[in-house]
């Protein structure tokens, strides 16, 4: 079997849609939680769950051996990138990246570049500027290098913007993405989701999770992947990547582009995704959109997080691995990114996710709630 690399904050998504391709996989990422460790041949630690963040001399040691061995194919790069082009490309150097390049990743993250571009080709979106608004009522303010939405906060009056940060108005709507292939000069549409976000304490849009594909009005869904097609031919993109937008009604405002294998890869992973973004990168080529599309099921993802500081004992662990193994017990079936020992959380810690199947996205979002509660429920016998 090939061997490739995924290099992310949490590689198990990628790791598993990798391994259902054929690949064998080596997953370097910050958890090493259980299901990535079942998901490939080897894992190696490029960072600490408490930083939440990639450690770049851990992440080029790991690549380097990766590549003295000869047999890795390159690296996919995964969440936990997002604003460090510098890094891809020091990675990039020792060992093959597949996907978006260095250049291109550091353009699309910068935003004057971005939406200036979507101003070129008359893509709607929110009002932005780079100095703060002298009324701060009704602004946002956003790292472009952040993820998550854990960056996004309500702007104040006269604010200095620190480096790569930007302000934007806060528009109408419901938060959607679009997930996409791309080849550096044209894409493919995989299907669009809705988004589910939520408050945590002063940070008001924390991506939650995802339900997918889900059908839009197809005036709307033809410009948004018009847009999708612009945009990677003006900024290279290769391979799976997400444009996040707001919806209403027939009316859609781009917000950004994340160029990379996004979260909402997990509602598509059974697909021949992962050798998809192969050869959209090494060979430009493309499937057609019905291919990936027709016959599509509803797919759902969401995080659970911690609703306080708490700690969870190797036992502990063994008990919530146990009860999401039993598929009789549908509540709390689904449930991956378990950890693999104990571990402590903070609160708003994620601590594991969990994911549906249904014929409508409302029947998604209700098991999703379901299972979300069970383990919220295990979490509380822990007290």
């Amino acid at each position: 079997m090939p061997l490739l690399a995924i290099a992310a904050l949490s590689a198990r998504m990628l790791a598993e849609a990798a391994r259902h391709d054929g690949f064998d996989v080596i997953a370097l990422d910050v958890f090493g939680d259980a299901d990535t460790r079942r998901a490939c041949s080897q894992w190696q630690p490029i960072g600490s769950p408490a930083a939440l963040r990639i450690d770049a001399a851990m992440l080029l040691s790991a690549l380097s051996r990766l590549a003295q061995r000869g047999d890795v194919i390159g690296w996919i790069a995964g969440s936990g990138f997002d604003g460090q082009a510098d890094l891809l490309a020091r990675g990039a150097a020792v060992l093959p990246l597949i996907g978006t390049p260095a250049d291109a990743v550091r353009r699309v993250r910068d935003p004057q570049t971005f939406f200036d571009a979507l101003d070129r080709q008359g893509i709607a979106h929110p009002p932005v500027r780079m100095t703060a608004p002298v009324d701060a009522t009704g602004w946002l303010v956003k790292d472009a290098w952040g993820c998550g939405g854990w960056h996004i906060r309500p702007a104040l009056c006269a604010e200095p913007a620190p480096a790569h940060h930007y302000f934007q108005r806060e528009v109408a709507g419901t938060p959607m993405s679009v997930t996409f292939l791309a080849n550096g000069s044209d894409a493919c549409v995989l299907g669009f989701n809705q988004l589910s976000v939520r408050r945590f304490g002063a940070r008001p849009f924390v991506f939650c999770g995802a339900i997918g594909p889900v059908a839009l009005p197809a005036g709307v869904a033809q410009r948004i992947g018009a847009a999708v097609r612009g945009l990677t031919a003006a900024f290279a993109l290769r391979g799976l990547a997400s444009l996040d937008f707001m919806l209403d009604g027939a009316a859609f405002s781009v917000l950004e582009v994340n160029p990379r294998p996004p979260a909402s890869l997990a509602l598509y992973g059974g697909r021949g995704v992962v050798m998809a973004h192969l050869r959209a990168c090494l060979d430009g080529e493309l499937p057609l959109e019905s291919s990936v599309r027709s016959g599509a099921s509803v797919q759902g993802a969401e995080i659970v997080f911690a609703p306080r500081a708490f700690a969870l004992d190797a036992a502990a662990v063994q008990r919530l691995a146990d009860l999401a193994a039993i598929a009789a017990i549908a509540a709390i079936a689904g449930c991956h990114d378990l950890p693999f020992a104990a571990t402590h959380f903070n609160a708003a810690d994620p601590v594991c996710s969990v994911s549906a199947q249904g014929d409508s996205a409302a029947q998604v979002q209700g098991l999703l709630a379901q299972r979300c509660a069970a383990v919220h429920q295990f979490l509380e016998t822990l007290r």
